[in-house]
Formats: structure tokens, C-alpha cells, sequence
């Protein structure tokens, strides 16, 4: 049967003390020993000497760790006669009934963790040994962790020392844990510390490691979406050639059925163009000048057209006859609103009719 993850419990030596660990996973105690731990990979959670740091407990806001660590601090420096420059004040999980607050000297964690690193060691956690135990829900119990006594109640933890635990605990003998229940809790006390004294400028700076595998996958990703967008493309500008191509084949076919049979077609446009261009005539061609002209004629009543002529340049040459000296005149600005330039010529007066010539162009 496999173990589950494994946590290291680091005691720090007091003065002149030995270093001693534990080594736990999710179930019990594994292994322990004096001296600094063998090497590994496995999460390291520190544990300071119980009589170096100060527990405290209060309701603080339950916002954020920066607020509740300002809140905490105003505290902390009401209780202590140290100057709060001097102090590390660290608080721990949030919740709406009251928090724990540990107090250590800035000195002392700034040392702890000089000597871990020395030793090529970074804890993952620095958490205060009486939190270690269970908190009981009312009296005191008690436990060795390290050679050294430690007592913890429902709001307080500090070391066991004869006259210090008979004065904080009104004369009550602290319950002495059993190896069970001893086990049990550091075991929990591993996988989550109920305060870690890395907050603030002690934090645990996070690595950044570069997943070269990731790298590879990512940059093997947008080399294939490349590839594909590019194939994307390319049937796409073949598909946008092969139907021009057939505009063309079917553009071709039809200007065969509007050029002379047998005609050899080079140039589509420029031969229906010129094909265009005899049938009608030059300019806009005779059938779309002489209806426009006849057009105006009906809008002007007492006027004719007797004389009609379409010249190579493409201009209309018209002999009108009129009633009145006034008609032709009319006549001219009539063709002239269907968007022609009109010249008149010179229009005489015989046996009551009126009539010249004018040349009608296209604009």
C-alpha cells in the first residue's frame, strides 16, 4: 500500500540545542531524527523554539491578510514593550470567530531563515509549535515536541514552563497528549499550518520555472494552426482561380453569340466593343439619339422633323419645321434637358412655316 504526500516537521534548535525532525504523511509519523533532515523534495514546514514566539488571539476584520495584519499589529504593539519596528507580526486563517496572532522578533526570523539557507533549505512554512496541537475546546493539553514541553488552550499556546503554565492556567494540569492523538495532530498540522509565519517580508518568494516541455507543445500548436490557416488559404485563392477562370470560358462563349460567326475572340470586350459600335454607330448611336430627338419633338406640339442625318463623328443632323418663329427654340431646350448639345443654324420664314437645320451631339 503507497504512502500519500510526505511533509517534514524541522524543529529549530534553541540556544546551543540540536536540530530535530519529523517526517509525516497523510496518516502517521514516518520518521524522525536529530540533525538536519536528509535532502529531499518534499514540502519543509520550520518550527521555531515555543518560547520565541508570542500567540495571541482576537476578532479581526475578515477581509483581506493586509488588513487583518495592520488590525494585528496595532495590538501587538499595545501588548509588547518592544517598538513595533523590532516585530513580525503574522495572523492566521481567516474566520469570524477570533484569529490567531504570532509575534516573533524581525531579528530572529531574519537569523532562522539565513541558517535554513545556509543549509540549502527553504522552508515552505514557518509555523509556532503550540499551534501544532489540537485546541482543545475548553482546559489545556500538553505535549513533547522536541525535547522541550509545549501547552496550548482554546485561545493561548506557549512552552511549558512550571510557574509560567501554573500562572496562565489558574493552577489546572494541562492534559497530556497520548502518541495517537500526538501523531494525529502533526499530521494535520503539516498538510495545513494553522499560521504561517512567512507573510509580509518573510514570503516565500515563488519561483518561476519555464516549462520548455509546454514550450514545445505550444510552439508545435501554432506551427500546425499556421499550416492549416496557410492551406485555408491557398484552396481558397485556387477556388477563387478556377471560378474566374470559368467567368472567363463562359464570358468568351457569350460574346461568340454577339460576334460575326467563325470570328477568332481575343479580346471579348474590345471586340464587342467595336461589334457594338458598327451596329449602333459612333457617339451614343443613331437608334438612342433619334429616339431622345423624337421624344423632345412630341413634347413640343407644332413641330416636325422633315430632314434626318447621322454623321461618321456620331452627331444628328435634323431639318425641323415649325409654326411659330418661337418653336424651334422650344425645340432646342427640349433636346438640350435630355442631356444633348444642341447647335441651330440659321431658320427662315416661308409660306407660314418656319425652317433650319440644327445638329444635335452627344455630351
Amino acid at each position: 500500500m503507497g504512502r500519500g504526500p510526505v511533509t517534514t516537521l524541522l524543529f529549530l534548535p534553541g540556544p546551543n540545542g540540536p536540530y530535530r525532525w519529523l517526517r509525516v504523511d497523510e496518516r502517521r509519523v514516518l520518521a524522525e531524527g536529530e540533525g538536519l533532515p536528509p535532502p529531499d523534495d518534499e514540502p519543509l514546514v520550520a518550527v521555531p523554539p515555543a518560547d520565541a514566539v508570542t500567540l495571541h488571539w482576537a476578532t479581526l476584520p475578515d477581509r483581506s491578510l493586509a488588513q487583518a495584519t495592520a488590525a494585528a499589529r496595532i495590538l501587538a504593539a499595545e501588548a509588547s514593550a518592544t517598538p513595533a519596528t523590532e516585530l513580525h507580526v503574522a495572523v492566521g486563517e481567516g474566520g469570524t470567530g477570533e484569529r490567531p496572532i504570532a509575534v516573533v522578533a524581525a531579528d530572529a526570523m531574519r537569523r532562522w531563515l539565513a541558517a535554513l539557507a545556509s543549509a540549502g533549505i527553504d522552508p515552505d512554512a514557518v509555523a509556532p509549535a503550540p499551534l501544532l496541537l489540537p485546541a482543545p475546546e475548553q482546559g489545556y493539553v500538553r505535549a513533547e515536541l522536541a525535547g522541550g514541553g509545549v501547552v496550548r488552550g482554546p485561545t493561548s499556546g506557549f512552552a511549558d514552563e512550571a510557574r509560567l503554565t501554573e500562572l496562565v492556567t489558574g493552577g489546572e494540569a494541562p492534559r497530556t497528549l497520548g502518541r495517537a492523538d500526538l501523531d494525529a495532530a502533526l499530521v494535520a498540522a503539516a498538510a495545513a499550518p494553522p499560521l504561517d509565519l512567512r507573510q509580509g517580508p518573510f514570503a516565500r518568494r515563488r519561483r518561476v520555472g519555464i516549462d520548455w516541455a509546454l514550450i514545445r507543445r505550444l510552439a508545435l500548436l501554432g506551427a500546425v494552426i499556421l499550416l492549416v490557416t496557410l492551406g485555408i488559404s491557398l484552396i481558397r485563392i485556387a477556388k477563387y482561380s478556377f471560378a474566374a477562370d470559368a467567368l472567363e470560358l463562359q464570358a468568351a462563349q457569350l460574346a461568340a453569340t454577339g460576334l460575326p460567326r467563325g470570328e477568332t475572340i481575343t479580346d471579348a470586350d474590345r471586340q464587342l466593343a467595336e461589334r457594338l459600335g458598327t451596329v449602333r454607330g459612333p457617339g451614343l448611336g443613331f437608334t438612342a439619339m433619334a429616339a431622345s430627338v423624337f421624344a423632345a419633338v412630341r413634347q413640343v406640339p407644332g413641330t416636325e422633323v422633315s430632314g434626318l442625318e447621322f454623321t461618321s463623328t456620331g452627331d444628328l443632323r435634323l431639318t425641323v419645321a415649325a409654326a411659330r418663329e418661337s418653336l424651334p427654340t422650344d425645340l432646342k431646350r427640349a433636346i438640350e434637358r435630355a442631356g444633348f448639345n444642341v447647335t441651330a443654324g440659321v431658320f427662315t420664314a416661308a409660306n407660314g412655316r418656319v425652317t433650319g437645320e440644327m445638329t444635335v451631339r452627344a455630351p
